[in-house]
């Protein structure tokens, strides 16, 4: 077992056995200590610091790429919210509305990660 595999188990059976609130608790109470020792502006130098970094190894267009991607994923959630609210069971060649729209946002998805992962396919879910 790798150590990405053993903290992902380890986090799993946390959350089951104290909820998702405890993460929420925890993280309030390292960020509210964080902030006492260091000050409030601490993460905005430290989130500026990050996104230098972050540009410096994928390239200048790398937040335009992920906000793009991120817009579509909200167009997309909201095509779909749609399609439920009207009840688009409406049946067009034998599939269900919903079941063509979700098969679209994955395939969508899938497109996207190869086309930022320059080719790499994205692993199945």
């Amino acid at each position: 077992m790798t150590v990405t595999e053993a903290g992902r188990m380890g986090g799993r059976l946390v959350s089951e056995r104290y909820g998702p609130e405890f993460y929420e608790k925890i993280g309030k109470k390292g960020g509210s200590s964080t902030a006492k020792k260091y000050g409030r502006d601490f993460f905005g130098r430290i989130g500026k610091k990050g996104g230098r970094a972050v540009s410096q190894k994928y390239g200048p267009g790398h937040f335009e790429k992920i906000g793009r991607k991120g817009g579509q994923k909200v167009a997309d959630l909201i095509e779909r919210a749609k399609a439920l609210e009207l009840g688009s069971s409406n049946e067009r060649d034998g599939t269900p509305e919903l079941e063509r729209s979700e098969a679209d946002v994955a395939r969508r998805e899938r497109e996207q990660h190869e086309q930022a992962m320059g080719g790499v396919p994205a692993p199945d879910s």
